[in-house]
């Protein structure tokens, strides 16, 4: 016996008291709560960035460049764990339960981190906060996109980016304004108001349904279709949204049953090999673009660019503001344009506005003398007579973001959730590429201190040959996913499509249409609705003599 058969009557129990509670079913309310949990991966970026180069930190925190690299990827170290472990508690007990553990553990990460008084406990907090934003971001995009009607799944899957905009934005304003309090209070009461969203995600939670897939998976079928009809037809079964739907579901469902020996392993044979690199290396090149060395550091780049004291902080808050407002326009882009074009034009303007910033402060900034640095990561700035090329810095930044946000900020989470095409390897192919993801933003934020201590401006060089390199890669091997049913992305691998011709590409044997589909189903609905209300029951009664043995 498995430890997921082991945990079956404990899961049940939990879900039945989760159940007494009343139930939001309007997507957009269930979507907003549960992306609570990207709120708390953007409060945990701004929360430290706001701080790193402020004479309260630095009284507390005298760090050398390696050291404030350690810390602030500390957050990242712990959710690559996290998003791993996600899988052991989002099977057996469902995905609700997933994000409440999200909520506990930044609760206690936040606590610990408001009351450290050493490096090693705030370090602590940090990784126990990144163990919470680990769970929910392996979990919240696919408890979002399980739930979401599939016309505005792009949509439902945008807002989970979006909201982590919101958190950066919010958390740096809330330590900006606590920086202005004298002493070690300021960072204190910044990271204690982590607790907030938290226990807002923590409280939610329980008024939100169970994913009707989850529910499916374990034989709740009634329950399963009476949230899909509440959500995309106010209850109604019979809409053909709804029909089409729950039938999409039981073939998924007929589907896991018979791919359960599929291994990470598999993933690398001749068949799957081409999307993996593709998923993985997708993920990866989202933090190849150098865009948290601009969330992380910008305090830092900002110095460099001859910007101090409280005109650094208000020009950093001015590139959150723009990181939000251009997130917006790509929840439209994803659908009506797709994924290909989105994401050529946003590499090609970020390899022009990195290699803008390099080429600015090596031909204006100055080597600041050992004696006058402020942080051992800031080796050289421009100086107060040459402000146009200050001016110039920060417009390539917010140029930056600007290209960022819109294309490779939001796209990859929703593209590497539909390249895998083959449910057989989904769910595993995802959980790798998510890892990938944060493995690297751990490497990066490590390497991002001294790589500025020891090569200054020549940091931004290497991130922008990773943009053109970027480039290509996903013009020659990047598939166009948009419009196109899980079906017809796995025809494209099969049919070994290249990747410039997908977006006109049709497969050779059409599917049937939505009204069609719907009529067949609706008819199928009819005929063995009694069949599964009975099939229904008798899972539902053996699950009860689980619950009662335990």
């Amino acid at each position: 016996m498995g430890y997921e058969d082991k945990l079956v009557p404990h899961a049940l129990k939990f879900r039945r008291f989760l159940d007494k509670f009343p139930k939001f079913h309007n997507i957009y309310v269930i979507a907003c709560i549960s992306c609570v949990s990207a709120l708390l991966f953007g409060f945990d970026i701004s929360s430290m960035s706001a701080f790193i180069g402020t004479e309260q930190y630095t009284s507390m925190f005298d760090l050398s460049s390696d050291v404030q690299g350690f810390v602030t990827a500390a957050m990242s170290l712990g959710s690559f764990f996290g998003s791993l472990a996600s899988a052991f508690i989002s099977e057996p007990f469902g995905r609700r339960s997933s994000i409440l553990l999200c909520s506990i553990l930044w609760m206690a990460g936040a606590a610990i981190q408001c009351s450290c008084r050493n490096l090693g406990q705030l370090i602590a907090g940090r990784i126990i906060s990144g163990l919470g934003v680990g769970f929910g971001t392996a979990v919240a995009p696919v408890y979002g996109s399980e739930l979401a009607p599939r016309k505005i799944r792009g949509l439902i899957g945008g807002l989970y980016q979006l909201f982590v905009t919101l958190g950066i934005l919010i958390m740096f304003y809330i330590s900006y304004g606590c920086s202005k309090i004298d002493g070690r209070s300021s960072f204190r009461t910044a990271w204690g108001i982590q607790m907030i969203p938290g226990f807002v995600l923590f409280v939610g939670m329980f008024f939100l349904p169970e994913s009707p897939r989850w529910l499916a998976k374990q034989g709740y079928w009634e329950d399963a279709e009476e949230i899909v009809a509440l959500i995309q037809a106010n209850g109604n079964r019979e809409d053909p949204d709804v029909l089409i739907e729950i039938s999409e579901i039981k073939e998924q469902i007929l589907v896991d049953e018979h791919v359960r020996a599929f291994t990470y392993a598999d993933l690398f044979t001749k068949k799957y090999l081409p999307r993996t690199i593709v998923g993985v290396s997708a993920q990866i090149w989202q933090q190849l673009t150098g865009m948290n060395v601009m969330m992380y550091y910008i305090v830092y780049i900002f110095e460099m660019a001859g910007i101090h004291g409280n005109a650094n902080l208000v020009s950093s808050s001015i590139q959150y503001v723009l990181n939000t407002v251009v997130t917006i326009p790509s929840l439209y882009l994803l659908d009506k344009v797709g994924r290909r074009p989105v994401l050529l034009v946003g590499a090609a303007f970020m390899f022009a506005f990195q290699f803008g910033v390099a080429g600015i402060l090596a031909t204006y900034a100055e080597t600041i003398p050992e004696a006058e640095r402020t942080s051992p990561s800031v080796t050289l700035k421009i100086p107060d007579s040459r402000k146009n090329a200050s001016r110039g810095v920060i417009a390539c930044c917010y140029l930056f973001v600007c290209s960022f946000a819109p294309s490779w900020g939001v796209t990859i989470w929703l593209y590497c959730s539909e390249v895998w095409g083959d449910s057989a390897c989904r769910q595993r192919g995802a959980a790798l590429s998510t890892a990938g993801n944060w493995i690297f933003n751990f490497a990066i934020a490590m390497f991002t201190p001294p790589s500025f201590q020891n090569i200054s401006w020549k940091t931004y060089c290497i991130y922008a040959t990773f943009c053109g390199c970027m480039f290509v890669h996903t013009y020659f091997f990047f598939p166009e996913t948009k419009g196109k049913r899980l079906e017809e992305i796995d025809q494209i691998w099969a049919d070994k499509i290249p990747a410039w011709k997908t977006a006109s590409w049709q497969p050779i044997v059409p599917l049937l249409s939505d009204a069609d589909l719907a009529a067949k189903m609706k008819y199928e609905h009819k005929e063995n609705e009694s069949d599964l209300i009975k099939s229904d029951a008798d899972d539902n009664s053996e699950n009860e003599k689980k619950v009662e043995q335990a």
